[in-house]
């Protein structure tokens, strides 16, 4: 059984815990333990981390072929940066608290492994349509990582889920699920990003090992019942 088929087995929740770059292969994980105080910053960082890797998946894929195998890294670089530079202009002109909220970590995103990984590891060897999907996956499992530990970071630490609107502040929803005074303000800090990051990681190996242990059993008996 080819590895493609165990992938479509998976589903795609499955798919996104196994190629999970940052609870699955542990990449990107600076920029998961700095913005993941809230919703909207993890949505932020989400989203623009989804735009600059599939649009440099597919670039990097129409120029693959005419790229010279020594120059390709650089000139990856300087495409990811340009990317880079665009979406953070367009974050200081039509969402300046959300571009001050995520800081340097915007411009960061240029050397994200999880976006020099890829154009590396898939998008020179694969077509357009290809790359660009594998962006979009890698760019999702990125997103729902921060969204996973914003909402237990944000709700455990100051005892409201909320999120507002970037562009013009306004208050979309916001809900108080802890009493005021049982909130835990450490998950708001840097030591709370450490354990929550550690306990998702945790968790994304347990359920890897359980589902690979029976992925593993029933190839045995597929195997047994063949002979």
């Amino acid at each position: 059984m080819s590895e493609n088929t165990k992938v479509k087995k998976r589903g795609f929740f499955a798919e996104m815990v196994y190629s999970n770059p940052v609870f699955g292969l542990y990449l990107g994980i600076c920029s998961a333990l700095a913005v993941t105080t809230s919703i909207n910053n993890a949505l932020g960082m989400g989203v623009c981390v989804i735009v600059v890797l599939v649009m440099s998946n597919i670039i990097i894929s129409l120029i693959a072929k005419i790229t010279p195998d020594d120059i390709h890294i650089p000139v990856y670089i300087v495409i990811i940066a340009t990317l880079v530079t665009v979406v953070s202009m367009l974050l200081e002109a039509y969402t300046p608290e959300l571009f001050s909220a995520l800081g340097a970590f915007v411009d960061l995103i240029v050397v994200n492994c999880i976006i020099l990984g890829r154009a590396e590891a898939y998008a020179c060897n694969h077509n357009v349509a290809e790359s660009a999907k594998d962006g979009i996956m890698m760019g999702l499992a990125y997103t729902f990582s921060l969204l996973a530990m914003s909402l237990i970071r944000q709700i455990l630490g100051t005892g409201i889920l909320s999120l507002t609107n970037p562009m013009t502040n306004e208050t979309i929803f916001s809900i108080r699920l802890i009493p005021a005074g049982f909130e835990i303000p450490v998950f708001t800090s840097q030591t709370g990003a450490f354990l929550t990051f550690a306990i998702l990681a945790a968790l994304v190996t347990a359920y890897k090992n359980h589902n690979d242990a029976k992925e593993a059993e029933a190839a045995k008996t597929a195997v047994k019942g063949a002979k």
